[in-house]
């Protein structure tokens, strides 16, 4: 079995509560407020954030779009955007699976929506990401999890046959799309559930 990771919520975690607070703290004065401004900017990673996701919207266009619906500054949404990159931490103890499954001589791959420009980020800062033989950024292909064409897209990337493809993400949509598609999938809670989960089902 083939192991495919999501980024952002599987691999790399963030808090944009938190950073709104320190980002903007004018505007999000307390959990509540900045709760809010989250809310507002990201649309739960749909609306503009869906299209910087897909790669069909560049930086600009998406500031004065986000700007024009939520009345904040051009520059306050500028600054956001720009933060974001620096916020996706790496969750150790998925790091720590990534290189048990290498070791157990698993294919690795990741299979993620992204920005083009947060992608770049990563893959310049982050040397364990050089553990994945291959991956699939949604800006870079234009489609979005939980699209079908994305998932049939990066099987054929991967070479490998939907069957033997066990993805890992931690949104349900994208697991029943990826089960749509043909693939294995769990949705991902933590590192030490998925090990014993894999390994349960004969995965490992």
């Amino acid at each position: 079995m083939h192991v495919v990771f999501d980024f952002a919520g599987v691999l790399f975690r963030w808090q944009p509560v938190h950073m709104l607070q320190r980002e903007l703290p004018h505007r999000a004065r307390d959990e509540a407020s900045a709760r809010h401004w989250a809310e507002a900017i990201f649309q739960g990673y749909g609306g503009d954030w869906a299209d910087f996701d897909r790669g069909t919207v560049s930086v600009p266009d998406l500031v004065r779009r986000i700007a024009a619906r939520t009345g904040l500054g051009e520059d306050e949404v500028r600054t956001v955007v720009e933060a974001v990159p620096r916020e996706l931490h790496p969750v150790p103890e998925t790091v720590a699976l990534l290189h048990r499954l290498q070791a157990a001589g698993r294919r690795l791959f990741y299979l993620s929506n992204m920005p083009l420009s947060y992608a770049e980020h990563l893959e310049r800062t982050h040397a364990f990401l050089g553990c994945f033989e291959a991956g699939v950024i949604s800006a870079r292909v234009n489609w979005i999890k939980p699209e079908a064409p994305i998932f049939e897209l990066a099987a054929a990337r991967f070479g490998a046959a939907p069957a033997s493809l066990l993805f890992l993400d931690d949104v349900a949509a994208n697991v029943q799309a990826a089960r749509a598609a043909g693939w294995q999938a769990l949705q991902f809670v933590d590192a030490e559930a998925c090990e014993s989960l894999m390994r349960d089902r004969g995965w490992w």
